[in-house]
């Protein structure tokens, strides 16, 4: 009688945790966009397929308080989504306990077209990123052990969970790769630029946009290069040092003196919207930013990028006042109003 109920519990927990695919659910896949003006996708998607039910389950994580330590903090508070998923108007980034970091929040937007992430290059994937500020004190404070015992007590995620996995699990892994789906959708590429490029919709640009862009391919594009506008490398820019933070880069992740004060150069889209600038957000105009780059470069004990360097051994970029203003007049068609306001990656 007792071997008859212990094969019975088991009958009841294994039909518990079958997957939804075995009660008829059928995987729904989703294209991932691929512009014809951007370069090849990094990230393989062959090793996790975007479908339906694994975007909406990363959707509802990044939009879940339960990440974080005390219930309240989600990745969409320091990613909002009409700033390009940045931390509008804040210099550094924030958390739980009121804590403050060091860096200024990055946008989230075509991250499935790079290889490194973060300002210094510390993940190398994207389904790793998200646990840097899962586990720093000063953002979200938790541990991954934690999220998953509160989502597994959650009936909404036993169910998504199961929807999104061929094996169901609630585990780290599945997790991460939720997340990924949700930002490998994130593409914007809809931008006046982008129509411009692509010849759509009759797009035109003006005398002063044009003029913006002639400037920015002479003098800003070996570093925002391709139309990601980042060639995705590490240059120290001659920013002057910080002195409350020094924060000192790429340094810290391999302790390599090359690498000091090397931030990775950050992509131009909707560079309108993501303010304030640099790595500890201390610029709030882009007119600060090309009044700097024109004539506020400094040695700051690394070595400042050869790019900058003048012919006369000075640093910067020689840039007249019209050149700023047309050049600021052709970053803001940079700005993707499709991506800011798509539905499919707001809460509500």
């Amino acid at each position: 009688m007792k071997n008859g109920i212990l094969v019975l519990l088991i009958l009841i927990i294994c039909s518990c945790s079958e997957s939804s695919q075995d009660d008829g659910y059928v995987p729904v896949l989703l294209e991932v966009d691929m512009p014809s003006n951007f370069p090849e996708i990094v990230y393989n998607l062959e090793n996790n397929q975007v479908t339906e039910a694994g975007f909406e389950l990363g959707k509802k994580l990044f939009y879940e308080g339960k990440l974080s330590a005390n219930d309240a903090i989600p990745c969409a508070f320091c990613h909002e989504q009409a700033f390009a998923f940045t931390h509008h108007e804040h210099t550094v980034s924030h958390g739980l306990n009121g804590g403050v970091g060091t860096r200024n929040a990055q946008p989230i937007q075509n991250l499935a077209y790079q290889s490194e992430f973060m300002w210094d290059g510390a993940s190398t994937h994207l389904d790793l990123q998200p646990i840097i500020p899962l586990t720093s004190e000063v953002e979200m404070g938790e541990t991954l052990s934690n999220v998953l015992s509160k989502l597994s007590a959650d009936s909404y995620y036993q169910d998504q969970f199961a929807k999104a996995f061929e094996d169901g699990a609630i585990n780290s892994e599945n997790m991460l790769k939720a997340l990924s789906q949700f930002m490998i959708m994130m593409v914007s590429s809809n931008s006046k630029y982008d129509k411009y490029v692509r010849n759509e919709d009759d797009v035109t640009f003006t005398e002063t946009e044009f003029d913006g862009l002639e400037t920015f391919k002479n003098k800003c594009a070996s570093c925002h290069a391709t139309d990601l506008f980042t060639d995705q490398s590490y240059r120290n820019n001659g920013l002057p040092v910080n002195p409350r933070l020094d924060d000192k880069g790429r340094y810290d992740i391999f302790e390599n003196l090359d690498d000091l004060y090397k931030f990775k150069v950050p992509s131009l889209r909707n560079i309108e919207k993501s303010n304030p600038y640099m790595h500890d957000g201390r610029f709030l105009t882009l007119e600060a930013v090309l009044d700097f780059y024109s004539s506020g470069l400094v040695e700051n004990g690394g070595i400042v990028d050869p790019v900058f360097e003048k012919a006369d051994g000075s640093l910067g970029i020689t840039l007249s006042d019209y050149e700023k203003e047309s050049l600021i007049v052709f970053l803001k068609t940079l700005t993707d109003n499709e991506f800011l306001t798509d539905e499919r990656f707001s809460e509500f």
